[in-house]
């Protein structure tokens, strides 16, 4: 059983999508993350160094969406989720993906993609996952 650590609303522009003009001018995303950590060294230390630094993470995944452009959200996601389990610590992560000014010709609200991402049980700490 793990803890769960989240950090919600992260803002970033980038240029992911499909159409050329999404490449060219660039939208707002928005990341939701969940992290599947226990807290309970770090709860016992009080130390930061014993949990996950969420200020740096916040750093590593708003490079990994300003990064290189793709068309999808789903591969942009599972990036997001890559960084996330680059730390051993994380056991899982939940990263959500919202396009809220996606190319829709409709009222709405959001566009968002929920994936979540289990450590492999053979490379801990080397960020790769298996789907859930």
């Amino acid at each position: 059983m793990s803890d769960e650590l989240s950090v919600l609303g992260i803002e970033c522009w980038a240029h992911h999508g499909v159409f050329e003009h999404e490449r060219r001018d660039g939208q707002r995303f928005v990341i939701d993350l969940t992290l599947g950590v226990d807290v309970s060294s770090a709860a016992a230390s009080d130390d930061l160094r014993d949990t996950i630094d969420y200020g740096s993470l916040v750093g590593e995944v708003t490079a990994a969406v300003q990064g290189e452009p793709v068309d999808l959200i789903e591969t942009l996601a599972t990036r997001i989720a890559g960084v996330c389990l680059l730390d051993a610590r994380v056991e899982w992560a939940r990263v959500t993906v919202h396009k809220p000014d996606a190319p829709i010709e409709a009222t709405f609200g959001d566009v968002r993609l929920t994936i979540t991402r289990h450590r492999t049980p053979t490379s801990p700490g080397k960020g790769e996952a298996d789907d859930e």
